[in-house]
C-alpha cells in the first residue's frame, strides 16, 4: 500500500453503561463503573485504527502520546480519526495525528502516534 501524507481514518462507537460495567469487572475494579468512557477505551480506538485501517496489518507501536481535555460522556458517539503527518520511509516511520471527539464536536483527546511499518512506499 502506498501512504500519503494527510491520509486519514476513523472510527466512530458509543459506550454504554453495561459497556462500563464489564471493563470495571475485567479491570478488577469490584462493579464500580466509570460514569465517564476511561482513557484506555479511547487509547483502544486509536489502537485499533493503527492495526488494522492505517497503516493496517503489520503496523508495530513505537509511541504514543495521549492528552485529555475533556471527559467523554456515556451515550453518545466518539470519533476517533488518525492522519498521517509523517512519513519517513528510509526508517520505516509513519507519524500521525490521532484526535477524538464527541458527536458534538467537543475534542476530548489529541495526540500523536509513532509507528513503524516494514513497507511505507516511497514519501
Amino acid at each position: 500500500m502506498t501512504f500519503e501524507i494527510g491520509q486519514k481514518t476513523e472510527v466512530t462507537r458509543t459506550y454504554s453503561g453495561a459497556d462500563m460495567t464489564d471493563f470495571a469487572l475485567q479491570a478488577g475494579l469490584d462493579g464500580d463503573a466509570p460514569k465517564t468512557v476511561p482513557g484506555p477505551l479511547i487509547g483502544a480506538l486509536f489502537s485499533y485504527l493503527l492495526g488494522v485501517k492505517l497503516p493496517g496489518p503489520g503496523t508495530n507501536y513505537l509511541k504514543q502520546d495521549m492528552r485529555f481535555l475533556a471527559d467523554a460522556p456515556l451515550g453518545e458517539a466518539l470519533t476517533a480519526s488518525v492522519t498521517i503527518t509523517r512519513l519517513r520511509p528510509e526508517k520505516h516511520l509513519v507519524d500521525l495525528e490521532t484526535v477524538c471527539v464527541t458527536e458534538g464536536g467537543t475534542r476530548v483527546c489529541e495526540g500523536r502516534a509513532l509507528v513503524y511499518v516494514e513497507d511505507v512506499g516511497k514519501a
